[in-house]
């Protein structure tokens, strides 16, 4: 077996699928690529502040067992040896899972993984550490009263978005090519724009979660990744079927396939395409909802770029907006009510011990009727009738991610914005926790200050494969290049 352990940055550098083929041929061992991590983990920890809990011991010892796996020439799942962060807001048996609160108790068995982390064990990855989170996950960037601020691995004068920051900023500096997070209103994808990475929400449903949410069914969880490869294959594990999540869809395997092969088309009338690929997909290309939302000129054009590059491969672009105005008060409803629900039992103590913004949206929820409540679910249900006939005639809808690069780091909104909340400058993602559409975010540029731009792809339900099949083609074509973090010093440099 060649030593690769002289050269640890060379591990931490390469995707799931190249670490696996390197298992294959014997070029490194599990033990080596879960090393080289751990260093990169030494490293960028106190830059970041990526992680809240690194179990360097039992992950060295998963590695070892999968190690012998591979040298036997039995390796087990479809992720054997390879290393993946959890987002401290899943259950890991064995590791707290305190979701970035002081008012959750360390002490206590810890006896349960989530079904995501389940599936995960299964298939031998090696679980290397608990990610950061907001308090709860309540809002879009990540710090928290418990374990405070994470950072931009592009900036960390700058946030790294949330409230899966932590994952997003591990995964574009290499601790660990594979993360799991949630997305309740752009969890997944805010963090994965601003930081550079791929972030994938799938159907509601897709990926079995329990502990069911407090925000209910605005609640997905998803592939963070350096591509859409790697999410596809992350995919292929974490759908598997838990019985523990009622609401869960059918498991749907096969996706990584489908990113070449075309099984799972376009959606309702627009038919989509033969084969991989985008050639032949109607596609929707919506710069602003419509001028509902003022986008930064750089962030435009490079949204524009990727679009132009959607269509040199064959897709047939429009300049379509959906007919929809912005659902921020169903959501906010939906949302305050989901915190209010989850600290109804804590006391006046617990309460004083929660961050300042989650206790005012608290407060913002316990002011909600019955009445308010389903009327935002009736509006839910009207903004997934409209976006259900949007997609008849169109494959994919096409936006930023965000309007917006990465701001100052520690700040709910950007300074001098007059913001007041974080849905304030994430109006192209909660929408789609709304409908539980599949949607994505793929790296496609950098701003002048150089940090990262996403574009936003969206399908219409259960139309995953279309997603991830386009942003790989994206990939492909070299649209989505992965970003290099500048001020960040190398493991091993």
């Amino acid at each position: 077996m060649t030593d690769h352990t002289s050269d640890p940055t060379r591990l931490t550098d390469l995707t799931a699928r190249q670490l696996l083929a390197g298992y294959e041929r014997g070029d490194f061992s599990p033990l080596d690529a879960t090393r080289a991590v751990l260093d990169r983990i030494e490293v960028v920890q106190p830059l970041v502040n990526a992680f809240v809990r690194v179990d360097a011991d039992a992950a060295l010892a998963q590695a070892e067992a999968s190690t012998a796996r591979w040298s036997a020439r039995e390796p087990r799942g479809l992720l054997d040896g390879v290393p993946v962060s959890v987002k401290d807001i899943f259950l890991q048996r064995g590791s707290p899972t305190l979701r970035g609160s002081r008012t959750v108790r360390a002490q206590g068995a810890w006896d349960e993984d989530a079904p995501a982390v389940a599936r995960l064990r299964e298939h031998g990855a090696v679980l290397v550490g608990k990610t950061t989170t907001p308090e709860f996950g309540w809002k879009g960037v990540t710090d928290s009263p418990l374990s405070g601020v994470t950072r931009n691995p592009y900036d960390p004068s700058r946030t790294s978005g949330g409230s899966s920051g932590g994952s997003a900023a591990a995964v574009a500096l290499g601790a660990a090519p594979l993360s799991i997070g949630t997305d309740g209103g752009g969890s997944v994808r805010i963090p994965a724009s601003f930081c550079g990475i791929f972030g994938f929400k799938p159907t509601y449903g897709r990926v079995p979660l329990y502990p069911s949410s407090p925000f209910g069914t605005l609640a997905h969880a998803g592939p963070m990744t350096r591509d859409a490869a790697d999410a596809a294959l992350l995919m292929d594990v974490i759908s598997g079927a838990d019985w523990r999540d009622w609401s869960q869809l059918a498991p749907a395997p096969g996706l990584s396939a489908a990113l070449t092969d075309g099984a799972a088309g376009g959606a309702g009338r627009a038919g989509g395409a033969a084969g991989g690929g985008v050639k032949g997909l109607r596609i929707a290309y919506s710069p602003t909802f419509g001028n509902q939302v003022a986008v930064r000129p750089e962030v435009a054009s490079a949204v524009r770029r990727a679009v132009g590059r959607l269509a040199e491969l064959g897709a047939y672009i429009e300049e379509a907006d959906p007919d929809v105005t912005d659902p921020v008060e169903a959501f906010h409803t939906l949302w305050f009510s989901g915190a209010a629900r989850l600290v109804e039992p804590f006391g006046a103590e617990q309460r004083e011990l929660l961050d300042p913004g989650l206790r005012e949206i608290v407060a913002a929820g316990e002011r909600y009727s019955a009445l308010d409540y389903l009327a935002a679910v009736d509006a839910r249900m009207e903004l997934g009738r409209r976006f259900g006939r949007f997609h008849e005639s169109y494959d994919l809808l096409v936006t930023p991610t965000l309007p917006i690069t990465a701001f100052e780091a520690g700040r709910e909104t950007p300074r001098g914005s007059g913001q007041r909340r974080w849905t304030a400058w994430t109006p192209f993602t909660y929408p789609f926790n709304l409908t539980q559409q599949p949607a994505a975010s793929v790296p496609c540029g950098v701003d002048g200050d150089g940090l990262p731009i996403g574009v936003q792809l969206v399908a219409g339900r259960h139309a995953d494969a279309l997603v991830l099949r386009a942003a790989h083609a994206l990939y492909e074509s070299g649209a989505a290049p992965g970003l290099p973090a500048p001020g960040i010093t190398p493991a091993g440099s």
